[in-house]
């Protein structure tokens, strides 16, 4: 026998909003109604569900295998909304963006949103490796990330490649300096985001191949704060070129006797490829690519 579709939206509203009461609001169903049709899921398969408890419901191993499901039903069927609500009309609807950062994102919703303004977005920050996982969660609709292992289930589309940089504050003895080589920087004190970063990740390669070991003396989860720990003294960093925001006290350097590269790709789940929203972002984002792109002498 089939699952009844709303003894499922039932227990996907109670699980993700932590109990009955909440869940009726969003759904605008009776309390009591969920309630059956939660119960009635249970006994149809035999399983528990859901811990009842006092003021909020807990997810058993089983619920909490079912929500993971339903959380990809569900979108779907957000989708099959925008896709009918779309169709011969303007591309409306929600667009989540997961992004390691604020610069390639902004750039690209801002394109975006001249073409579709009636799609409203938001965005989730965090490193690549969060990045992606918002996207293999369904969390995010699209997402701009960088250096991250294939994924099946993911689409990927190359999107820039930048280079990585080193940073000091006026107080350093290599303010002044241009460039630095590779090996001067295994004698620095280093200010470093969390090991999920991309710039980090293709910086400690760098150094791990060229056979150097760095002095990580501080780590800390957001771009200002580096920047800011640097500014203070606390040690130099590294940044991929288009991140870094000009500042008086600190300079930039380029590390001149070794290339690190970080390549951004926008990504997608693959089931969500149909995704009207999805479609639209992606091709706005491939117009950008080809403006971009330096024209072949003639």
């Amino acid at each position: 026998m089939s699952i009844v579709f709303s003894q499922l939206r039932a227990f996907h509203a109670v699980a993700e909003h932590g109990g009955f009461t909440a869940a009726s609001r969003v759904l605008n169903v009776g309390q009591p109604t969920l309630t059956i049709q939660v119960k009635e899921l249970e006994e149809k398969y035999g399983v528990e569900l859901l811990i009842r408890k006092p003021r909020r419901v807990e997810l058993t191993e089983a619920g909490a295998a079912l929500f993971e499901i339903t959380r990809g039903i569900m979108k779907f069927c957000d989708e099959a909304h925008d896709l009918l609500a779309a169709h011969g009309k303007a591309t409306k609807g929600h667009l989540r963006v997961a992004t390691v950062g604020p610069f390639h994102a902004t750039e690209i919703i801002a394109a975006f949103k001249q073409s579709h303004p009636a799609v409203h977005v938001s965005t989730l920050l965090g490193n690549s490796e969060r990045t992606l996982r918002h996207i293999i969660d369904f969390e995010a609709d699209v997402a701009i990330l960088a250096e991250v292992p294939e994924d099946p289930r993911v689409a990927m589309i190359p999107y820039r490649t930048h280079r990585v940089i080193v940073f000091v504050n006026r107080q350093h003895p290599w303010f002044n300096r241009r460039s630095v080589k590779l090996r001067e920087l295994a004698d620095q004190p280093f200010v470093l985001r969390e090991r999920g970063s991309t710039t980090r990740r293709a910086f400690e390669a760098a150094v791990e191949s060229a056979g150097l070991k760095i002095r990580p003396v501080f780590e800390i989860e957001s771009r200002e704060g580096v920047w800011k720990a640097v500014e203070q003294g606390l040690g130099i960093s590294v940044v991929a070129d288009f991140e870094f925001v000009p500042h008086p006290n600190l300079r930039t350097l380029e590390i001149s006797d070794c290339t690190i590269k970080t390549r951004y790709s926008i990504a997608h789940h693959k089931d969500r490829a149909h995704s009207p929203v999805i479609k639209a972002f992606i091709e706005s984002v491939e117009r950008m690519s080809g403006a971009q792109r330096p024209r072949r002498a003639r």
